[in-house]
């Protein structure tokens, strides 16, 4: 009994003997991808952190690959991100100290409800991407480097697609609230995270079409910039929002956030 209890209170104790060493009233910079703003994550687990730990939380809402590049220039202190290849690279080159995995949820393809594809009888992600292309309906893209963006080049590349230059093919260059609204605007398939979608309000003609498959994993992690790269990096801060999102704590807080009953984001165990 006694070991249980102290095994639960151990990740506390870490975590307030790290704020100890930040002075009240800090902030930090965490570049994120889009989706954790778009979906209302943040704006629902950011201020409980700030209330437990003093410590404002700046966020500056991104693609992926562009709050990637925000990492190596230094202009943020931690990265919070899904593209896991490419953040497991941002470390290897130096960029970050260390990546813990935070959360996942999953990626939906979202579509006008007549289906003219026929994605909703697809019987794998590639097979639904096949059927758009072949359609010659219109797929609207982030086109912007993000995790998402990612995501669907790499769907394309399993159903052999190329979708570059076609007419069908329409890009945003923008986040995924901007898609999906270009989408509902031309009844065009698109790529989305279940939360982001969820928190969507101009639906207009668009559904879910197809999702879980196992392909649509869409995994977070944390990342601290280098602070030998970096020395401005605000490291004691930023790890103490790093512990707090993987502690017992934070993954009760992302846990808690649901919308319209749905609980979008699971915690994953940190390694």
């Amino acid at each position: 009994m006694a070991s249980g209890f102290l095994k639960r209170l151990l990740p506390a104790l870490i975590l307030s003997a790290t704020a100890m060493t930040v002075q009240a009233g800090e902030s930090i910079t965490l570049a994120s991808t889009t989706s954790t703003e778009n979906s209302g994550l943040f704006g629902y687990i950011l201020p409980i952190f700030e209330k437990a730990t003093g410590i404002q939380v700046k966020v500056v809402a991104l693609g992926t690959g562009q709050a990637l590049d925000v990492g190596k220039r230094g202009d943020a202190d931690a990265l919070l991100v899904h593209d896991r290849a490419k953040e497991e690279a941002f470390v290897a080159e130096g960029f970050g100290a260390y990546r813990k995995d935070v959360m996942y949820n999953d990626f939906v393809v979202v579509g006008p409800a007549a289906d003219p594809a026929g994605i909703a009888a697809a019987k794998s992600t590639d097979d639904a991407f096949g059927k758009i292309a072949d359609s010659g309906n219109a797929f609207a893209s982030r086109a912007d480097r993000s995790g998402t963006h990612s995501a669907e080049m790499r769907f394309w590349k399993a159903a052999g697609k190329n979708p570059e230059g076609q007419a069908w093919y329409k890009a945003s260059g923008s986040g995924m609230g901007a898609t999906l609204n270009m989408a509902a605007g031309v009844g065009a398939y698109t790529l989305s995270d279940r939360g982001s979608w969820a928190n969507f309000k101009n639906r207009q003609d668009l559904k879910i079409l197809f999702q879980g498959d196992p392909t649509l994993y869409n995994p977070y992690g944390v990342i601290l910039i280098n602070p030998v790269k970096h020395p401005h990096v605000k490291k004691a801060a930023a790890e103490t929002f790093i512990n707090w999102i993987t502690s017992d704590a934070g993954h009760q807080a992302i846990a808690d956030y649901k919308l319209h009953g749905e609980q979008l984001f699971f915690p994953l165990k940190a390694k």
